[in-house]
């Protein structure tokens, strides 16, 4: 009998992994990204402090009402663009980018990308 283990639980081991290796500052903190199979959110953490600074989500009803479907590419995209703004207006330029264990690939990839392409550096 094979005992094989779940997808998510091999994605919060190497979750654990990174975090061993990535810690937000105040003056850089973490852009940590949760993919799920209906929304995706991002959020800029300090970690030193133990405080979210600013997040986005295609759960929020103004991000959501920008998109036709919340779980694609494209809507990865908007919540890159709309968190890079809301980082810029809390005054942050730079950060360490946190793919929560997922594959640098697809929707995570597209918010990277548009977080970038909107002046957020990592």
């Amino acid at each position: 009998m094979v005992n094989k283990k779940s997808r998510n639980e091999i994605r919060v081991k190497k979750h654990r992994r990174l975090r061993n290796n990535l810690s937000g500052t105040a003056e850089c903190p973490r852009l940590a990204v949760f993919r799920s199979n209906n929304h995706m959110y991002a959020q800029i953490i300090d970690d030193a402090a133990q405080k979210t600074i600013c997040a986005a989500s295609t759960a929020e009803k103004a991000v959501a009402k920008e998109l036709d479907k919340t779980n694609n590419v494209d809507a990865a995209a908007y919540v890159g663009k709309v968190i890079a703004q809301r980082a810029k207006e809390a005054g942050i330029e730079a950060v360490v980018f946190d793919r929560g264990g997922f594959l640098y690939a697809g929707k995570v990839a597209a918010l990277a990308d548009a977080a970038r392409e909107e002046g957020l550096q990592f």
